[in-house]
């Protein structure tokens, strides 16, 4: 039976299961306790589970992850949440040179089945230093599963798939959907990690996206419809993996490929998606690949400006006509 929760509450859902049916389950990060968390997913965890399973850790992000990572090599199953994407930079050799590549240094011998949260993307005016997507770098490096859970039902299945992996994944929530309300049927079977979503079916052209900006990818698909233009509209999910097969059998459908990330466009996801798109399925385009990303610029504090550099409907329907307009 589904029921209709926000986003945030699917994901406290899933770690109280979580912590319900396996003892080895934890939380640890910086006022998930007392506070309820920064984005109060974990609001009355400790009052069920206690200090010893809800951890609130000191303000060090490198040594809190060292000490998920820890935990997970000797048999523990923990969520370590950084609160956004931007402390996450405190963590990156623990998270890099550790938890990615134990599995690869010790010979196959241990595995770092961690699982770390993190709040990302803009939209909040909290100015250039806590606006930043940076789940494109982290999906640059091996030994690492990234997932962007953009729905309700995403945002509970990915946790509770992520724990019984034997490897370590980042699950990056975009800071605006907490409150977003969505369907969850807690007996729905999760969709695999790697595998993304066709979230609508289209013939003209694909649009291929993730996290908050499928929302924004659906509304602009919805006014292109009207317009006689049928978009369809890819859910990524994870980034690493990622599922070549479900991009490139829309690419032989459609022939027009539009990416909206919320990302730069340097050295960005949507570069390796249209790398991959240029390899192995170039002469299924019928014209050149578009892209909407963010503006190449620090992000702005005041709410105008950081609405102008982020990827908006108007400006996905802008990329569709002018696929639509080349020959």
């Amino acid at each position: 039976m589904s029921e209709i929760i926000t986003y945030r509450e699917a994901i406290r859902a899933a770690i109280q299961e979580a912590m319900k049916s396996d003892e080895r389950v934890f939380l640890m990060g910086e006022d998930v306790g007392r506070y309820g968390g920064s984005y109060a997913v974990s609001m009355g965890l400790l009052e069920q589970f206690g200090s010893e399973r809800i951890i609130d850790t000191p303000l060090s992000e490198s040594g809190f992850t060292g000490a998920g990572i820890g935990a997970a090599i000797n048999g523990m199953r923990p969520i370590v949440e950084i609160m956004t994407v931007n402390f996450s930079f405190l963590a990156l050799d623990q998270i890099i040179n550790n938890a990615a590549t134990m599995l690869y240094m010790s010979g196959g011998q241990f595995n770092v089945p961690v699982v770390i949260r993190m709040a990302t993307g803009g939209g909040n005016q909290l100015g250039s230093q806590h606006s930043h997507s940076l789940e494109g770098w982290y999906a640059h490096i091996t030994g690492l599963k990234i997932l962007t859970p953009a729905t309700v039902q995403d945002a509970y299945d990915m946790l509770g798939l992520a724990l019984k992996d034997p490897d370590p994944v980042l699950i990056f929530e975009h800071a605006l959907l907490y409150n977003n309300k969505g369907e969850l049927d807690k007996q729905a079977v999760p969709i695999p990690i790697g595998k993304a979503s066709v979230r609508r079916m289209g013939k003209d052209i694909t649009i291929i996206t993730y996290g908050i900006s499928l929302f924004k990818s659906l509304e602009a698909a919805e006014i292109l419809s009207k317009e006689g233009i049928e978009a369809e509209v890819i859910d990524l999910r994870s980034l690493r993996p990622m599922d070549d097969e479900t991009i490139i059998n829309s690419v032989r459908k459609t022939h027009r490929i539009l990416i909206v990330d919320e990302g730069w466009k340097s050295g960005g996801i949507s570069a390796e998606i249209m790398a991959r798109i240029n390899e192995l399925a170039f002469y299924e385009l019928d014209a050149p690949m578009q892209r909407v990303c963010s503006v190449e610029v620090p992000f702005p504090y005041a709410h105008h400006l950081e609405q102008a550099v982020l990827p908006q409907v108007e400006k996905i329907v802008a990329a569709g006509h002018k696929l639509m307009e080349e020959l």
